[in-house]
């Protein structure tokens, strides 16, 4: 039975997107990493969509805010399939990088910067041949070793991680008991 995520469906029972039997017609790592990204997006607009711009900016014990959480989610994405591709950061995208902690945030804002680096995530991830998953590729400035499938992974890891962080950070700063 395949069950299909709708908006008017309840969250707590709409299984995660990997169980969905959707993307069937992608190969299967690939396909992983799409999920991931989609759960990612469901989760944020779950827990971190409803705050308020001073709660998206707020900075309790000094953690890293829910902002920087979600810009950093978008412009990594953005990185880190540049590096898939072979190619070098551009000034833009190390500039981009290096405001991602800056104040003032608006959610509405960097909901959109969010989503649209959701999609070109898909599309990106899509346009890899598996065959070329065993490539060599290079990241950073220091040029470390890794493949191309190695990068692909890391995306759906890396974004999940700063998932996790963004929720709890929205869970502190609406006063939810997270024990």
């Amino acid at each position: 039975m395949l069950v299909h995520y709708t908006e008017s469906m309840p969250a707590q029972n709409v299984p995660e997107p990997w169980l969905r039997g959707t993307l069937t017609d992608v190969p299967a790592v690939q396909r992983a990493i799409l999920h991931a990204l989609e759960l990612a997006k469901e989760d944020l607009e779950r827990w971190c969509g409803e705050l308020t711009d001073e709660q998206v900016n707020a900075r309790p014990n000094g953690i890293a805010p829910v902002a920087f959480q979600l810009r950093h989610i978008a412009r990594s994405l953005d990185r880190l399939l540049t590096y898939a591709d072979g190619k070098s950061l551009s000034t833009e995208q190390i500039a981009a990088m290096k405001a991602e902690l800056e104040p003032g945030a608006r959610r509405g804002e960097i909901f959109s910067e969010l989503v649209t680096a959701l999609k070109s995530a898909d599309q990106r991830v899509r346009a890899f041949s598996p065959a070329d998953f065993e490539l060599p590729r290079t990241i950073g400035r220091q040029q470390m070793p890794t493949t191309l499938g190695g990068i692909l992974v890391h995306v759906a890891d890396h974004t999940q991680r700063h998932v996790g962080q963004a929720i709890t950070t929205a869970k502190i700063v609406k006063g939810v008991d997270i024990a």
